[in-house]
């Protein structure tokens, strides 16, 4: 398994500069922001913000290796970070990462479904243990404008509670990286 000391996200604060333009992204100013997909060093893949002024993402512009975008506000100066985060946001992040087989995105998966059960976005129905040995948490989800709840199965990868924590401050970085 990969080691969770390294850092596997390179999440930055807002740039408070476009990407594409180099100018600045004034306080107060809508913008997106974007992680996309990049090539660790060390090997695998990783995650790393991108912030586009709301001018360039609207004439087309977008990061190569898109991973998921959303729509912000850049920051005044000396503003506290938000500490709530968007609920369509997280099951976005969550469906999105449902084919992940890299052994640091299903642990981000799993420690991003605890969070969402504890927000009761997702509800825990049971175990399944595979063929091969793996154990998958099947969980749900109510379907939005359904009364029907959707299967979204997470493997199990078998974190430490240390590990579980270095997981979560990732996570924590990547989601509340508006400071």
């Amino acid at each position: 398994m990969t080691s969770f000391n390294a850092p596997a996200y390179d999440v930055q604060r807002p740039s408070g500069t476009c990407a594409f333009t180099g100018e600045e992204i004034p306080p107060g100013d809508n913008y997106i922001a974007s992680l996309v997909e990049y090539d660790h060093e060390e090997g695998g893949l990783g995650l790393k913000r991108v912030d586009v002024s709301l001018a360039q993402w609207e004439k087309g512009s977008r990061p190569e290796q898109l991973f998921c975008y959303w729509r912000t506000q850049m920051p005044q100066p000396q503003e506290k970070k938000k500490l709530l985060v968007d609920d369509d946001v997280l099951m976005n992040l969550y469906r999105r990462l449902e084919d992940a087989d890299q052994d640091d995105r299903l642990a981000f998966r799993f420690v991003l479904s605890l969070i969402l059960m504890r927000k009761r976005l997702l509800r825990y129905d049971g175990t399944e243990k595979r063929d091969d040995g793996q154990e998958w948490w099947i969980m749900s989800a109510k379907k939005p404008d359904a009364d029907e709840r959707e299967l979204l199965p997470v493997m199990d990868p078998h974190l430490d509670e240390q590990r579980i924590e270095q997981v979560t401050e990732q996570l924590s970085e990547i989601l509340e990286a508006e400071l």
